[in-house]
């Protein structure tokens, strides 16, 4: 009787420790992903990137154990033309944010133009127009 009941006691301390497991590679992966999305410098962006990749293979991996073992109960089986809709509205979104952020930029980088353009033309109209100390020492010829 003592030797089930410390079975029964292993097997729910292993699913215990399973799921924080699993938690915990949940938790990372969002951080992975955005210290990813932080990102300036292109190698530790890539850093991340490999990192969340790694960690999304052993949470996967995780859950088909813990799935196998009956550890883990899924939710129902969605639709596929729900995930279908899903994934076109994603693929949408993420066409029209790559579409205002190419218009954004190229109208920054044609107003950058500009006001440099706009810089020079003042300076040079500074150096053309003569100043008031100027003006007072040398009259206009009439």
């Amino acid at each position: 009787m003592m030797n089930q009941n410390q079975n029964n006691s292993a097997f729910m301390q292993d699913e215990d420790l399973l799921y924080t497991i699993l938690a915990d590679l949940k938790r990372t992966v969002r951080e992975y992903t955005t210290a990813t999305t932080e990102s300036a410098c292109p190698t530790v962006r890539q850093m991340f990137t490999q990192l969340t990749d790694d960690t999304l293979r052993m949470q996967g991996e995780l859950y088909n154990l813990m799935s196998q073992l009956n550890m883990y109960s899924t939710s129902s089986q969605a639709l596929r033309q729900d995930l279908d809709k899903q994934l076109k509205d994603a693929q949408n979104t993420q066409q029209q944010t790559r579409q205002f952020v190419q218009q954004k930029t190229s109208s920054m980088n044609q107003n950058m133009g500009m006001n440099q353009n706009m810089g020079m033309n003042q300076s040079m109209e500074m150096a053309n127009t003569p100043s008031k100390q100027q003006e007072q020492h040398n009259p206009p010829y009439m």
